[in-house]
């Protein structure tokens, strides 16, 4: 796909080619934290539904479908989880089903998908934390490995450590790093997400101050720590029986 040209059309033609019915495809990725460059491929990820010969029966359905392909000069890439294996990671302290479910890059959607929607504020507790401290510490590493570093993981390493203390503060999920970045005003933040999208996917960072990233690094880190230790989001998710009860539903659908 040609930069600045609207995908929609593309990434809806992917979609509709799945054997399964759909409860929601969302755009995740770069594109949804708010830095894809000219060259980003689109991250789809959603939720199908196995009808019920295929949960019951010898012959089990895909509980993960993948799919990718090319789009011009542009990689596609589709996964998604039968609705019993998502509403499952839901309930555990996975911060990128969150992402998935409320990302506002909707390619397809449901009733039933905001119906979900509504029920993020049950699933959300405070070891979400945990998430994005270690998905941090995992992209500085990778940051630091590098030689010559590059700009990707430093961006993701800013981007997971001001959702998850946002998300420790506030108790909602925001993985645009542009817009996350509106709150915290951190004065770094603007240029290197405009060199990402000036830039190849992986373009390096050849003048990176990796000594002043590593201390802001720690700096935020310590942030979500204690943003963690002070949150008021409950211990456990509440959300458990009203989950159950949408995947009996979307089952009876099938």
């Amino acid at each position: 796909m040609r930069h600045g040209e609207d995908p929609t059309q593309r990434l809806q033609d992917v979609v509709a080619r799945q054997p399964y019915p759909l409860l929601f495809v969302t755009v995740s990725g770069a594109h949804l934290y708010g830095f894809p460059s000219a060259d980003s491929d689109y991250d789809l990820r959603g939720v199908h539904v196995l009808p019920v010969r295929e949960v019951v029966g010898l012959d089990p359905g895909r509980e993960t479908i993948e799919a990718s392909e090319a789009r011009g000069d542009v990689v596609v890439d589709l996964v998604t989880h039968d609705a019993r294996k998502f509403l499952l990671l839901l309930l555990k302290r996975n911060g990128y089903v969150l992402e998935q479910l409320t990302s506002p890059l909707v390619v397809h959607t449901t009733p039933e998908h905001e119906e979900l929607k509504a029920l993020v504020p049950g699933c959300l507790t405070r070891h979400h934390a945990h998430h994005y401290l270690g998905f941090a510490q995992t992209q500085w590493r990778l940051f630091q490995e590098e030689q010559p570093p590059r700009v990707k993981p430093l961006l993701y390493v800013y981007r997971v450590l001001l959702t998850g203390i946002h998300l420790m503060r506030v108790g909602a999920v925001e993985a645009n790093l542009v817009r996350l970045n509106e709150s915290f005003g951190l004065p770094y933040v603007p240029d290197l997400v405009a060199r990402k999208q000036a830039g190849a996917e992986h373009s390096a960072l050849e003048d990176a101050d990796t000594e002043f990233h590593r201390a802001e690094f720690e700096r935020l880190l310590r942030e979500l720590e204690q943003a963690h230790g002070e949150s008021r989001l409950p211990e456990a998710p509440s959300a458990r029986r009203a989950l159950n009860d949408l995947l009996v539903r979307l089952r009876e659908k099938t």
